[in-house]
């Protein structure tokens, strides 16, 4: 019993004590990592990220979802899709929204290039 405690207390004193911080940024996701360690200060890499989930998640919308709307309808989805990106931002410090966003963005450019393909081959035909 006395060797376990002895045993346990040795592991315990070999493991490596982060501080506060280190734990914060070993549990980000890596992009916003990234931004967290090289922007200039903490306020500064929240508004980036902020804008890189509203610009991909714009980029995601008018890809996949946007019809032809009047000017008004388009800026009234754009102001909400702003304030809900809001939101999102909290969700990327921890979870890899802004690497899903990419992959979401990248499948439907693949899926619009080979559309735009398959039309300029019918026309040709």
């Amino acid at each position: 019993m006395l060797f376990e405690l002895k045993l346990f207390s040795l592991i315990l004193a070999s493991a490596p004590v982060l501080s506060d911080t280190e734990r914060v940024f070993n549990r980000m996701s890596p992009i916003t990592r990234y931004v967290y360690e090289s922007a200039p200060s903490n306020t500064t890499a929240g508004y980036i990220i902020f804008f890189l989930v509203f610009i991909l998640s714009a980029i995601v919308y008018k890809l996949g979802f946007a019809k032809k709307l009047s000017l008004g309808k388009n800026i009234i989805i754009y102001i909400f899709l702003f304030l809900g990106c809001i939101l999102l931002t909290f969700f990327a410090i921890f979870l890899p929204m802004i690497e899903g966003l990419i992959v979401a963005a990248l499948v439907l450019i693949l899926y619009k290039i080979r559309l735009w393909r398959e039309k300029k081959e019918e026309q040709e035909a």
